[in-house]
């Protein structure tokens, strides 16, 4: 099994396979990005797809497509992508091993690349499954 950059949870797969029901027979899925603003440096995007880019990886659950952009990889590597609704506000949530701060809105984030060796040697300590 390869590695997953992104995981997500089983509320995000539903409301990814929401947005898609609802915008047409052409939708896809949905790709994650980042792109520079926000107070902090950072911010995730998120656009509908019609049509998906080879380059992207993709993630998928319970029949929801997530592709994440290749200049996004080392940013969201280990992440979880979540969704959460409150009587204030509802959206997505990244939770971000990643991220070194955030602003106080919550709009955007500061994160720094992910340590591949790191990640390697914690692949190599973990025990293989059969």
């Amino acid at each position: 099994m390869g590695f997953a950059v992104m995981s997500m949870t089983e509320g995000a797969a539903a409301r990814v396979k929401a947005i898609v029901e609802n915008s047409g027979p052409e939708a896809k899925g949905v790709r994650v990005g980042i792109k520079k603003g926000g107070c902090a440096g950072m911010e995730y995007t998120i656009d509908l797809v019609t049509e998906p880019n080879a380059k992207d990886d993709l993630i998928e659950r319970d029949g929801a497509r997530v592709w994440v952009e290749p200049s996004a990889v080392l940013y969201l590597l280990g992440t979880e992508m979540g969704f959460e609704q409150t009587t204030l506000r509802s959206g997505f949530t990244f939770t971000n091993p990643n991220q070194t701060s955030a602003c106080g809105c919550g709009e955007s984030v500061e994160l720094k690349p992910a340590d591949l060796a790191a990640l390697a040697a914690q692949r190599q300590s973990e025990p293989a499954h059969s």
